[in-house]
Order: C-alpha cells, then sequence, then structure tokens
C-alpha cells in the first residue's frame, strides 16, 4: 500500500501549462513545460476530448510527450497540462477474475470493481540483502517442468520459443494447474483475438477464478504495451506484499522490448544493437528484477521470449537469458511431431532445481537428461537402422526406455498433473533405467560365459 508521505514527496506544488510546439511521428514537443520525466500530461484537441500523454525526454528547450492513443485533433497551439508526476495504481482482491487494461480499468464489460487500496506503478525490487534463499518448489502443473526443471517459489525463467508453438496453451495449462496462490497474466502486444481465445480455451473458468488478466493489444500504442507491464507487475507486487505466492505469466517479454524500443527512438536515442537503443537494455532488468522472494510472499515469473527465426541469440533472447534463473526452451521440431508441450529439456535450464528437490529426485533427472543426450547424439543412425546394439551401453538403455520417457514427456491440456506425480514418474523412470541397465549387465555376462566355456573345454582337451 502506497504510504501517504510518499505520496506527498512526489507531488510537485505548481500547475505546469505549456503548448505543443510540433509533432513528429508520435510525439508531440511542447514548449514551457517543465515536467519530469514519466509524469502525466494532459493534451488538448479541437475534437475527441484531452489526450493523456507521458512525458519521455527534452530535446531543443522542448518536452517530448508520447501519447496514450494516437495524435488525431492535434494542432500547434493545443494547451498541455500537468496531470500528475507520481504514478499509482487501485488495486485490492477484487481484481480476480477480472480483465483490464494497461490502466487497470476493467474491460471485460463488467462494471469496474471497487478497490479501496492502491500502490506505486514504479517501485524499486526488494533490496537483494533483503531477500530470502529460495529454498521451497513450486508446483506449475506441467509435469516435464516439475520433473525436469523444476522451478522454486520466487524463481524467474523464460520460456523461449518461435511463433505457433505453444507458449500461449503452456501458460493456460500453467494457470489452470499451478499451486500459486494467485496468477497474474500480462498479455503484451497479443491480437485482438486472441485475448477471448486465451480466456475461454486456454486459461478457462477454473484458471480466470484466481486470475488477474492485464491486456495491451498489438494496435495500441507503444507507451501502453509498456505500461501493461508494469501495471501487471505493480499487481503481483501487492498479493506479494499480502504474504500470497503469486504466479506472474507475461507473453511476451520481447514485445515490451519492441515496445520500449520505439519510444526509445523516439525519444533520439541512437540504435546500438541490431536497431535497439540502449534504454531497451536498461529497462529490462528493471522490469524483470521486480519479480522474486520477498520477507512477505513470492513472485514466480514466467516471461515469454518470441525468438526471431528460432535464433537463440538474437539480442532480446541472449539478454534476457543471462537476467533470469532460468530458461525453457520450446521446439519446433518437437510441436511438429506432435509432442506437446514441446519443452526441448536438453536445451533448458533452471538453475535452482538442485535447491528445491531432494537428492533422489535431482539424480533421477541426471539420469534421464544422460538417456536423452545419448539418444539425440545416435538419433540418426538408430533412425536408419545403422546403430548396433551393445556399442553404447546409455544408448542401449534409452532405445528400450524411450516409449516411456515421451510417455512422460507428453501432456495433455486437460490433463492436470502435481509436483508429486512428476517427482514420482521420473523416480520409477530412473529406476527402471537402473533395471534395464543391470538386466543387459547379466546378458552381456551370460553371453561371455557361453562363448568362454567352449574354449575352456578346448583347452582342457
Amino acid at each position: 500500500m502506497l504510504a501517504l508521505s510518499e505520496q506527498l514527496d512526489a507531488i510537485m506544488p505548481i500547475e505546469l501549462v505549456g503548448s505543443v510546439a510540433r509533432t513528429v511521428g508520435m510525439t508531440a514537443s511542447v514548449a514551457g513545460f517543465p515536467a519530469p520525466v514519466g509524469a502525466l500530461a494532459s493534451i488538448d484537441r479541437d475534437a475527441g476530448g484531452p489526450l493523456e500523454a507521458e512525458v519521455i525526454g527534452f530535446r531543443d528547450n522542448l518536452t517530448l510527450l508520447y501519447p496514450f492513443e494516437e495524435l488525431t485533433g492535434v494542432r500547434r497551439g493545443n494547451r498541455v497540462r500537468l496531470v500528475r508526476t507520481s504514478r499509482w495504481l487501485r488495486v485490492g482482491d477484487e481484481l480476480k477474475g477480472r480483465v483490464f487494461n494497461a490502466k487497470g480499468e476493467a474491460v471485460d464489460g463488467r462494471p469496474q470493481p471497487i478497490l479501496g487500496q492502491r500502490t506505486r506503478f514504479h517501485r524499486a525490487p526488494p533490496h537483494p540483502c533483503d531477500r530470502p534463499r529460495i529454498e521451497l518448489p513450486l508446483s506449475t502443473g506441467i509435469r516435464a517442468i516439475d520433473g525436469l526443471l523444476t522451478c522454486g517459489l520466487g524463481q524467474r525463467l523464460g520460456i523461449f520459443a518461435g511463433s505457433g508453438v505453444g507458449k500461449s496453451v503452456l501458460m493456460g495449462m500453467m494457470a489452470r494447474y499451478t499451486s500459486a496462490d494467485v496468477i497474474v497474466i500480462a498479455m503484451i502486444g497479443e491480437r485482438g483475438r486472441e485475448l477471448n481465445d486465451f480466456i475461454e480455451r486456454d486459461l478457462g473458468p477454473k484458471g480466470l477464478a484466481k486470475s488477474v488478466v492485464v491486456v495491451a493489444t498489438s494496435n495500441e500504442p507503444a507507451l501502453v504495451r509498456v505500461q501493461a507491464a508494469m501495471t501487471a507487475t505493480a499487481i503481483a507486487e501487492h498479493y506479494r506484499d499480502e504474504g500470497k505466492n503469486v504466479l506472474l505469466l507475461m507473453d511476451s517479454l520481447t514485445r515490451f522490448a519492441l515496445a520500449q524500443r520505439e519510444i526509445g527512438l523516439a525519444a533520439g536515442e541512437p540504435p546500438t544493437t541490431r536497431g535497439y537503443p540502449p534504454s531497451v537494455f536498461a529497462v529490462l532488468p528493471r522490469l524483470v528484477e521486480r519479480a522474486g522472494q520477498s520477507t512477505d510472499g513470492s513472485i514466480t515469473a514466467f516471461y515469454t521470449v518470441l525468438v526471431e527465426a528460432d535464433d537463440p541469440n538474437e539480442p532480446i533472447a541472449d539478454a534476457v537469458r543471462g537476467l533470469l534463473d532460468g530458461h525453457i526452451w520450446l521446439s519446433r521440431k518437437l510441436a511438429s511431431k506432435g509432442r506437446y508441450p514441446a519443452v526441448d529439456v536438453l536445451e533448458s535450464l533452471s538453475r535452482l532445481m538442485p535447491d528445491v528437490t531432494s537428492e533422489e529426485h535431482f539424480n533421477s533427472c541426471g539420469i534421464l537428461r544422460d538417456l536423452m543426450g545419448a539418444y539425440r547424439d545416435h538419433e540418426d543412425l538408430i533412425s536408419i537402422g545403422a546403430y548396433r546394439r551393445g556399442s553404447n551401453r546409455s544408448v542401449d538403455v534409452s532405445i528400450e526406455l524411450q516409449d516411456n520417457i515421451n510417455a512422460y514427456l507428453k501432456q495433455r491440456v486437460e490433463e492436470p498433473s502435481t509436483l508429486e506425480d512428476a517427482r514420482s514418474g521420473l523416480i520409477q523412470l530412473g529406476q527402471q533405467a537402473a533395471q534395464v541397465a543391470s538386466q543387459m549387465n547379466q546378458q552381456l555376462k551370460q553371453a561371455q560365459q557361453q562363448i568362454q566355456q567352449p574354449q575352456i573345454q578346448q583347452q582342457a582337451r
């Protein structure tokens, strides 16, 4: 909850009024308006009512404003008035089960909720020394993730994938089957038709009941898309402050970065890395660091990253991978084979898995990874029948258990799973691998004895 002293400190005790000097693209340059960066302003228009905008910078003694709508109707000389310098958001339990825009206004056709609390729109992340260690796991409801990429309460992971590989379906399954108390879902830059598809098909009534959805579609201005990500994070922080374990799902962090690129270029920043200005790589850590564990509760965050041309080393993917506590790679090759969720376990990593799993669980995960790696290395030889049994023990075991491994990694959309189910299934696979390896050793010994016995008899004669 926002303290009264903090609100008073952020208030400017004067009224600022300026006038539009010129417009370039999506920005308006205002004369006589020394408002601070991040402040909200109102631009008068001849038609359509006042236009809300945000201060994004300064150039040639002019203040640059980026609007929340199109600049249609704005002319030179229009009056600009300061609305507020401190940004805040109304919050409360009535947020759950509703859909909101970037401003925190309900857009699902139902009455606006009455919210008695408010929180700062921009907040500093918890101090590093105040963050407790992550030692407890969170069930995401996805068997492949809970078993082989176990996530801890307060961990931040990225879901990396190209378009059409199943990110939205995966997020919907998490929202329905997770053990988190509250789910906050941010849909940044999505196509307009996908909102109802996601809510009705992927999320469902059960998932929506304990979720808060914040949406900014691709046709909205860049500032709205950036603000939607901040709004969702602020809502998640509110629930964390109340002692809840929150699951934050943001789709996608790439579109957030693209929106920030538009704002940065409009403010006059030079494009540096493949057209991205420096502010993009400065704002990304400020956003993701707000998630995590605090002394009150936790925000476990999953950020989807849309990988261009399935290139894992493109600038945003490369930067985000270094900021998060793990990454989950969705493979187009696996999706084309009909294996959903298309999690490529060997290309994925949860950095905190050793801290939140038992020794037996972690060892079983290592066994399964070894088998999957051995099978992938020899997959071409196996598929054409050129591999000879007995050449490699790990490959032999992986071939024997391949159907069981695939059955474990597959999960239907309507099939719920718990952390205990994933753990017990993984340990069982590890035990099966040990049994198969033991049987193969016995068969090898018997074969060697059968070969050696005639030789011994011949020598005896």
